[in-house]
């Protein structure tokens, strides 16, 4: 049974800034993309999150697939994800997802999660026959964004060993909003562990994280966590605006200009990160393939592959403002 998190204020939203404000796509683009997922019997984040690029992302023939059920053991306060009971795994699910990519033609497949704090694994079984089954179909790299798995190194050791391109897991916020954001269950000091233990494992593996921004966070404390990131050992990192999805989701602190995001992501990238998207409407997942440049040509290993164009909004759309500037940015020295 699903059901809703009762944590934030019952106030009116503020208003949206210009540059939030997107064009609606006309036409049917996506609805082929839209389609496949419900013929397939899929989940994507893009719907249960209530993504703002969904539409983009649908009309360019591209989705965040979510594996393990459509209902979340945390109550994350961010998040609009259906809490509750939770179903058994589907053991079909895995070839299903990787159908998917290969008629949706990808070369980068996105795997994401609900967290499932119930399982003795948290799922990490299940990642690695996704996995297993996309490379039987497709010629893609993957991108894997699992939950903490609730501490467990075995479980995350699980997945590294299925050498996904980059494993992704989202930092979301800063330590201090850690408890309110992420809930109590998650740990701060695990995110950063967790990174560290996937470089020694793999050190092949490229290792991603994100962070909302506009939750009361601090420039002094996002700095920080930042330089926790790259001496954890993370080289993909992701900034966006924190958007508020539901009435019971927690509130909006401050909308960020265009302006900050270029400039965090510079000093994001001063720090050494090998990648950078910083934007307001960007998101873990937004544009993924994009990050997946020959990491030769920055220094950074092997080639993973080469960037697609996917497209920006359309002329005179107010998310060129939002989007431009600093989305997806190689390092620098």
């Amino acid at each position: 049974m699903k059901t809703t998190s009762p944590m934030a204020d019952s106030g009116p939203r503020p208003s949206l800034p210009r540059w939030l404000k997107r064009n609606i796509p006309k036409g049917d683009a996506g609805r082929f993309t839209a389609n496949l997922i419900d013929e397939l019997s899929l989940i994507t984040v893009c719907e249960e999150a209530k993504c703002p690029n969904r539409m983009e992302c649908y009309a360019h023939r591209t989705a965040t697939f979510m594996i393990l059920g459509d209902v979340c053991t945390r109550r994350c306060g961010f998040c609009s994800v259906a809490k509750g009971k939770t179903r058994p795994v589907d053991p079909m699910e895995p070839r299903r997802v990787a159908e998917a990519a290969r008629r949706l033609g990808l070369r980068h497949v996105v795997i994401t999660c609900v967290t499932r704090d119930d399982l003795p694994d948290g799922g990490a079984e299940q990642f690695v026959r996704t996995i297993a089954a996309v490379r039987e179909l497709c010629p893609a790299t993957v991108e894997v964004l699992p939950s903490d798995f609730a501490g467990s190194g075995t479980a995350v050791d699980r997945v590294v060993d299925a050498a996904p391109e980059v494993y992704n897991h989202n930092t979301e916020t800063v330590p201090r909003l850690y408890p309110k954001v992420r809930g109590r269950k998650a740990d701060y000091r695990w995110t950063l562990e967790m990174f560290r233990r996937i470089k020694r494992r793999n050190p092949a593996v490229h290792t991603k994280s994100g962070l909302m921004l506009g939750l009361g966070e601090t420039w002094g404390e996002l700095l920080d966590t930042l330089a926790d990131l790259r001496e954890a050992g993370v080289e993909m990192l992701t900034l966006g605006q924190y958007l508020q999805p539901s009435p019971e989701s927690l509130p909006v602190v401050r909308f960020l200009h265009p302006h900050e995001f270029d400039e965090i992501g510079r000093a994001a990238r001063r720090m050494g990160f090998l990648r950078v998207a910083s934007g307001p409407f960007v998101r873990s997942s937004y544009h993924a393939r994009e990050m997946m440049v020959p990491w030769d040509e920055v220094g950074g290993g092997h080639a993973a592959g080469r960037a697609a164009p996917v497209g920006d909004a359309p002329a005179g759309d107010p998310a060129n403002e939002a989007c431009r500037g600093e989305r997806i940015l190689p390092g620098q020295g």
